[in-house]
């Protein structure tokens, strides 16, 4: 039987699609076992490939987060690849795509004048260190900050129609559409950081499978998985507000068949 690792981090029990994976690559006849992707005991060359998951701590330590998948890929299969990881992990990947993206400064300096600001530093996740503010002093002093602490920031506007309409995020198993879903703005008034409780499948237009699919031609490499969060401009246009291909949360339980199609992905590349 095929072995491949579930790479994850110390807190794995908040992972709660983990069980749900290691059945259905059971079922597909794939032996799966979690692995901490930091435990220095494991010996990554005795997988035929290793999955990169939750592994949700990588954003403190970055840089030894991708020595170890450089060094995972030297001696197996790493899923989705480093150099993919390499990119992703710093959203300034975002200047790059060639598609509609969710406005962006990358400065404190001359922000432009929009209602309400999100602040965050390109390195970050679960909106850790992220602050939406309706102050353009306190956007330009939180982004000043970032800087002076050596961090990149990025400034996006608040989009209103979260409130309402919520994210889009197209789930993607080796190319292929699997499910999409309504995401609550992690900024939204009375959300939690990580807040997924709001989430719910949804059919996605034609415009959002568009775009979402143009996103993923233009990466030059395999992927496992993909998930794209699509939001829409005040004119009524998709763009990309995150190209997830690193640690996202898939929406396996929303969807019957997410899990077996995951399974059956990773079946095929390896």
């Amino acid at each position: 039987m095929t072995l491949c690792a579930y790479a994850t981090f110390e807190n794995f029990s908040e992972d709660d699609e983990l069980d749900l994976v290691l059945t259905a690559w059971k079922e597909a006849g794939i032996d799966g076992c979690a692995e901490r992707w930091d435990d220095p005991a494991v010996d990554w060359s005795a997988y035929d490939a290793v999955v990169v998951r939750s592994v949700w701590d990588y954003i403190l330590r970055r840089e030894e987060f991708l020595a170890w998948a450089r060094g995972v890929e030297s001696v197996t299969r790493l899923l989705n690849p480093y150099a993919v990881l390499e990119s992703n992990t710093d959203k300034t990947y975002l200047r790059d795509l060639g598609v509609p993206i969710v406005p962006t400064h990358w400065s404190s300096r001359g922000l432009p004048d929009w209602p309400e600001y999100v602040v965050k530093p390109t390195v970050s996740g679960g909106a850790r260190d992220t602050v939406r503010t309706a102050d353009r002093a306190e956007a330009e002093a939180l982004a000043a900050a970032l800087e002076a602490a050596g961090r990149a920031p990025m400034v996006q506007p608040y989009l209103d129609m979260v409130e309402s309409e919520g994210e889009t995020s197209l789930l993607f198993f080796n190319g292929r559409l699997s499910h999409a879903v309504r995401r609550k703005p992690m900024l939204a008034r009375g959300a939690g950081p990580g807040d997924i409780s709001g989430a719910g499948l949804r059919t996605p237009a034609p415009d959002q499978v568009d775009l979402a699919e143009k996103v993923l031609t233009a990466v030059p490499h395999v992927l496992l998985y993909a998930r794209v969060d699509l939001v829409r401009l005040p004119g009524g246009a998709p763009a990309v507000i995150e190209l997830e291909l690193t640690e996202p949360s898939l929406y396996l339980h929303h969807e019957p068949s997410a899990a077996a199609s995951f399974a059956r992905a990773l079946r095929e590349l390896l």
